[in-house]
């Protein structure tokens, strides 16, 4: 069964300036309603940076053979657990913890794959991102992702 990667470099693009756009929108609602938080806050709370992902995955899933499940989309109750800095995070800059993360959530198996992707605040327009690692590239989990979905719809 041949996997489909639901055209993921163009979905990631267009996911990117999404992203871009999304923080965008968000910060220049709260400027005009007389209520913007300090520094780049406000470009974050707004609550669909990552929807253009979203829908990467779903789609993922869709032509790999399982359908969308509304329990799936359901409330979890969270739980917050804090953890020490571990020392190879410290004087690292967000974007390395973050790669050093997921890098070792997949290396001590406990993900099967992830992705980090960075990219500039002027890629609102082009879309434009670069993996970090090949560990953590965006190609990297998009084929271990459809070839999960695909195995799984084979059962």
């Amino acid at each position: 069964m041949a996997l489909h990667l639901a055209n993921y470099q163009k979905q990631a693009t267009e996911s990117v300036k999404a992203f871009w756009g999304n923080r965008d929108a968000a910060s220049r609602k709260q400027i005009k309603a007389g209520r913007p938080d300090t520094g780049t806050r406000g470009s974050v709370t707004g609550g669909k940076n990552m929807d253009g992902f979203v829908s990467l995955m779903i789609d993922l899933v869709q032509a790999n053979g399982l359908e969308d499940a509304p329990r799936s989309r359901s409330p979890i109750r969270d739980r917050s657990i804090h953890f020490p800095v571990r020392p190879e995070f410290q004087g690292a800059s967000y974007i390395d913890r973050y790669n050093l993360l997921c890098k070792k959530l997949v290396q001590e198996q406990l993900y099967t794959t992830t992705a980090v992707l960075a990219s500039p605040k002027t890629a609102i327009k082009s879309g434009e991102f670069k993996d970090v690692s090949d560990l953590t590239s965006l190609k990297t989990f998009v084929t271990s992702f459809a070839g999960h979905i695909a195995s799984e719809a084979a059962r």
